[in-house]
């Protein structure tokens, strides 16, 4: 019980990266009607669409299978602009912890699910060394890729 307990809590991190009470503000999702491996794609390619770079993907399903649950469809998609990332954490290193931008995806059902933090929550974080522009933008960015995952067939 310890174990999954840790294991939630770092999950709630990973997914929120906040250590306040979450809001619908302060965090975004969106459902997909698509398989796991249809929104994975699709979620990839909007990724791509919109300038970004994905850096890795990471699975997330090993450690709930060794604890016995019945998963094998949960991913975190780390992905941004390198050049943005240098130079946010140049200027505001404070950040580097919640970079590069992150959405977790998972299967629910016949359903999908995609998560991630609000990038407009990272202004307060940054202070005045960064333009809060870009953080506006981040958040215009995912809500156009949850949008497009959500509409794809």
């Amino acid at each position: 019980m310890k174990r999954l307990r840790c294991y939630a809590v770092t999950m709630a991190l990973l997914v929120w990266h906040t250590t306040v009470p979450v809001n619908a503000e302060e965090i975004l999702m969106t459902r997909s009607l698509q398989p796991f491996p249809e929104t994975m794609l699709a979620l990839q390619e909007s990724i791509r669409d919109h300038g970004y770079t994905i850096s890795r993907v990471q699975r997330v399903d090993i450690g709930l299978t060794g604890m016995g649950y019945k998963t094998d469809k949960y991913r975190i998609v780390f992905f941004g602009k390198i050049d943005e990332v240098r130079d946010l954490t140049g200027k505001a290193p404070q950040m580097f912890p919640y970079l590069p931008l992150k959405i977790s995806i998972f299967a629910e059902d016949s359903q999908t699910i995609l998560i991630t933090s609000n990038p407009k929550q990272y202004d307060a974080i940054a202070g005045d060394a960064v333009d809060p522009a870009i953080f506006e933008r981040w958040e215009s960015d995912l809500r156009s890729i949850f949008h497009d995952v959500s509409i794809s067939e």
